[in-house]
């Protein structure tokens, strides 16, 4: 794998913005740079978070076929190498109120998660 990726188009400040407004309000979530982006994490574990202007949640096979029949896909930050477990949701910014409760279920599903080790 070569150190000369081409750097992934970084989200704008409004999409930015605009992410940080539908993450769950929750004390034990963090949001931190990620992929050019930004991302939410509890317990270490990333649940939701942007790339360019796509915004990805994390959750179980029920939930992912669900989202998917809806017009998720597998969020590929590197094209060709879909990430597990995360579904890019379509049209996020015209529908703040679903993306919320996806973004809840995110988080629950990320609490069944065993914490990641710093």
């Amino acid at each position: 794998m070569s150190h000369h990726e081409p750097r992934s188009p970084k989200s704008t400040a409004e999409a930015k913005d605009a992410f940080r407004e539908l993450v769950p309000d929750d004390e034990r979530v963090s949001v931190r740079p990620m992929f050019g982006s930004v991302a939410a994490f509890v317990g270490g574990n990333m649940f939701m978070g942007l790339v360019k202007d796509e915004l990805f949640v994390r959750l179980d096979d029920e939930q992912r076929v669900t989202l998917s029949a809806e017009g998720g896909r597998a969020l590929e930050v590197m094209p060709g190498r879909p990430m597990k477990e995360y579904v890019t949701l379509p049209n996020w910014q015209s529908r703040p109120d679903e993306i919320r409760a996806w973004g809840k279920r995110s988080l629950d599903y990320a609490l069944t998660l065993p914490p990641k080790r710093k």
